[in-house]
């Protein structure tokens, strides 16, 4: 699978080049840039043979299979819409859009194209999500009550591109959409907002956000995050049952640390999982997906659910949603 990367961006070889050249499946071969001169550095820099002066060429290149699209939030939709119309498959980073009604078009543009299109919530493939979602299903926990998730780091730099609101900017955005999804996944359904409260880096963009969420089955859950607050690192989700609790410490990079702890009536236990990277298990999984027709986790479909929970965070908290740019 050879894929194209659509910009210099940040988070590109942590999440692509680097799982790459563990992957005998995968080819990281072209990069562009709106500065040709960037996309020329960051190739040179990590041993990409080709660099297009736009992201149309690279987009067109028969020689491409997929597209990895890391750009700004409000940009993912138009680009990756650009993508399927030039028959690639798309690996997308989070948020999937800049809001449910894009998420709404992609998801029917994906599954016209018949491509894979595939979300980038990379903790969603790594082991400890999959164990933290064994012991709930197994019921050691009992019946659900609450499910909390967090997503705070401090972005004391208020300049970022991450505070824009052209750019579908917000910490829910960025940072809340990874909580909301956990609280998604391990409540196991899209829950109701019932109330949401921000506090603002300026009238439209939340820095922080706390949520109060109602799941069909009668449980209840919180999303809390921020990117500058005084809870400046918390990286945590809380699943509470009538039989027991389980606490995770970073699911989100568990390759860097994590701790699973379960209390239930078996007594108390701590449980750690790989080392391995969740970026890599994220691009095996596209790569399965592609090549070999193996489905995904973190489909168009399951973006729109993510998507439609963040739009009504934003309306409860009485903010404007995100526009695509």
């Amino acid at each position: 699978m050879r894929i194209g990367i659509l910009g210099a961006a940040r988070i590109a070889p942590l999440a692509l080049v680097n799982p790459a050249k563990a992957n005998a499946e995968v080819v990281v071969a072209a990069v562009a840039a709106r500065e040709v001169s960037r996309a020329q550095s960051f190739a040179t820099k990590h041993g990409i043979d080709r660099v297009h002066d736009s992201y149309d060429a690279l987009i067109a290149d028969p020689d491409i299979d997929a597209i990895y699209n890391p750009l700004p939030n409000g940009m993912h939709g138009r680009w990756t819409r650009a993508a399927l119309a030039a028959g690639k498959h798309v690996l997308c980073e989070k948020p999937f859009t800049a809001n449910a009604a894009e998420a709404r078009e992609i998801a029917a543009a994906a599954a016209e194209s018949g491509k894979v299109v595939m979300e980038a919530f990379h903790y969603r493939y790594h082991p400890l999500t999959l164990r933290t979602e064994e012991i709930i299903a197994s019921g050691e926990l009992g019946p659900l009550r609450r499910v909390e998730a967090a997503m705070c780091f401090p972005l004391p730099k208020f300049s970022d591109i991450r505070y824009d609101y052209s750019l579908a900017g917000g910490a829910t955005m960025d940072a809340g959409c990874y909580a909301v999804h956990m609280v998604r996944t391990f409540g196991g359904s899209t829950p109701e907002v019932v109330s949401a409260q921000a506090k603002l880096r300026d009238p439209r963009v939340d820095r922080a956000m706390t949520a109060e969420l109602r799941f069909a089955g009668g449980h209840t859950g919180r999303v809390r995050t921020s990117m500058w607050s005084t809870r400046l690192l918390d990286m945590s989700v809380k699943v509470i049952g009538d039989d027991g609790a389980l606490r995770v410490l970073n699911p989100v990079v568990p390759q860097l640390f994590h701790r699973l702890t379960v209390k239930s009536s078996n007594g108390r236990r701590v449980e750690r999982l790989s080392r391995r990277a969740s970026y890599a298990y994220q691009l095996d999984a596209f790569a399965a997906a592609v090549l070999h027709g193996q489905p995904v986790k973190t489909t168009p479909e399951d973006a729109v659910e993510n998507m439609t929970v963040i739009d009504a965070i934003y309306g409860a908290a009485g903010l404007p949603l995100r526009e695509p740019s």
